[in-house]
């Protein structure tokens, strides 16, 4: 007669495996089965073709001199030679970088700001978030030309200048060599605050109220309980925020291109600018690669430091 057995249960009311039966936790079943990824192949054929094989071709035409049509020859490293012998190039890393770091710090503190704000108390914080977003959806080059046409010597904004009483204010601001840059930088940040205030609101939708609130019974102020609350709580929104602010900032092209076309005089040309005015304009295909190299290593460093200096120190492998 066969005799039936059963697991024991120990003080804990834990199962205990019998002997001669293999003990432990089971392993828990694969999310993705052995031959079941290939519906991603498609997508991951695109990107590949898309991204990589494309940039690696254009990281080749970067040591050729090639003009867009016709033959090329290898050059080798003549290209990144003229790069550092061109006064124009350093003067467009100067601007994108000036504009990437102001675009980064006022962006986030002031999206920061605006959803402290709106977090909660405020009845009318939908509507407020709704037209505070709303600039993010529009097109940064449709955006750029009606503020080419507000910023005008006879626009809007110098009549309203004109209006309140501050007519010594008013100047050709596109046409300023000193002021051209710091209107394409208001542009960029009006139309991309509402999406760090967003990123942000996302975040402080996680710190538990009940925290706060026993902080507050301790006597901590407002500053104090941002300061070791809610900062360190909302550390990934603010990694998330400032990576793509600054990736945003050195990739600027249409506010650039749509109000100054990098003038005047070269005063607000960036990087992007450049490369696309000796690729497509010039027809220096090959010098254009360069740059687009250099531009590349430029960004992908800057935002490796930004996520280094931002990333989480609390969080455990």
């Amino acid at each position: 007669m066969t005799q039936l057995t059963t697991p024991s249960i120990d003080s804990r009311g834990t199962r205990v495996a019998e002997a001669g039966h293999p003990s432990g936790p089971r392993r828990r079943p694969k999310l993705v089965r052995h031959g079941s990824w290939w519906w991603a192949m498609p997508g991951l054929l695109a990107v590949l073709g898309v991204h990589y094989v494309a940039t690696s071709i254009g990281g080749a035409y970067a040591f050729t001199d090639f003009k867009g049509i016709g033959s090329f020859n290898w050059i080798g490293f003549d290209n990144f030679a003229k790069i550092v012998g061109d006064p124009k190039v350093f003067g467009s890393i100067g601007n994108t970088l000036f504009l990437a770091i102001s675009f980064l710090v006022i962006t986030n503190v002031v999206g920061l700001a605006f959803a402290l704000a709106l977090n909660r108390g405020i009845r009318s914080r939908y509507i407020l978030r709704t037209l505070l977003f709303l600039p993010v959806v529009l097109s940064p080059l449709a955006v750029s030309y009606i503020f080419r046409f507000i910023f005008q010597v006879n626009g809007p904004f110098n009549i309203a200048l004109g209006a309140v009483g501050l007519g010594s204010w008013q100047k050709a601001w596109l046409a300023d060599p000193t002021w051209a840059i710091f209107t394409i930088l208001a542009v960029m940040v009006w139309q991309n605050i509402g999406m760090a205030m967003i990123i942000y609101l996302a975040g402080l939708a996680t710190v538990p109220i009940e925290i706060e609130e026993a902080a507050a019974i301790d006597g901590a102020g407002p500053f104090g309980r941002f300061r070791h609350i809610t900062l360190p709580l909302i550390q990934p929104a603010v990694a998330i925020s400032t990576t793509l602010a600054l990736t945003t900032g050195l990739r600027v092209f249409d506010q650039v291109q749509g109000m100054t076309r990098g003038g005047p005089y070269g005063a607000t040309d960036t990087l992007s600018t450049v490369i696309y005015r000796e690729t497509f304009a010039n027809g220096h295909f090959g010098y254009g690669a360069a740059l687009s190299l250099v531009f590349t290593i430029i960004v992908v460093a800057a935002a490796a430091l930004q996520l280094f200096v931002t990333r989480d120190r609390n969080a455990r492998k």
